[in-house]
């Protein structure tokens, strides 16, 4: 089970920084999200995994699940939403601001458009 958890998290991690570095808005913002889909599933793969325990320690209960992981997977996906949000608006604002979504246009164009 840990291999396989730590499978995903390498390959969400490595998709993630593919995307990152491409020079277009689109793969970027996908990039930036299966990132934290990487680190999501790192912190909830920190409270140990358990398969049918409960989170809160009961009489008769010798094994719980660790509740904090979770409440922070919880607020990393809010935060994460939001600030995918974000990001899809100023791309798009950048994108109906010069008719290319590029995130690095060479300089060499910039000086024959202005010429």
């Amino acid at each position: 089970m840990e291999l396989l958890v730590a499978s995903a998290i390498g390959i969400l991690t490595s998709a993630g920084l593919y995307l990152v570095f491409r020079l277009r808005t689109f793969p970027v913002i996908i990039g930036v999200s299966l990132l934290t889909y990487a680190v999501n599933v790192f912190l909830f793969a920190s409270g140990r995994l358990t398969v049918g325990a409960p989170p809160i320690l009961r009489d008769g209960v010798s094994i719980y699940t660790d509740p904090l992981p979770q409440a922070l997977v919880l607020t990393a996906i809010v935060i994460s939403f939001g600030m995918t949000a974000v990001v899809v608006m100023v791309g798009l604002g950048a994108f109906l601001g010069s008719d290319d979504d590029h995130i690095d246009e060479p300089k060499a164009e910039i000086a024959e458009e202005a010429e």
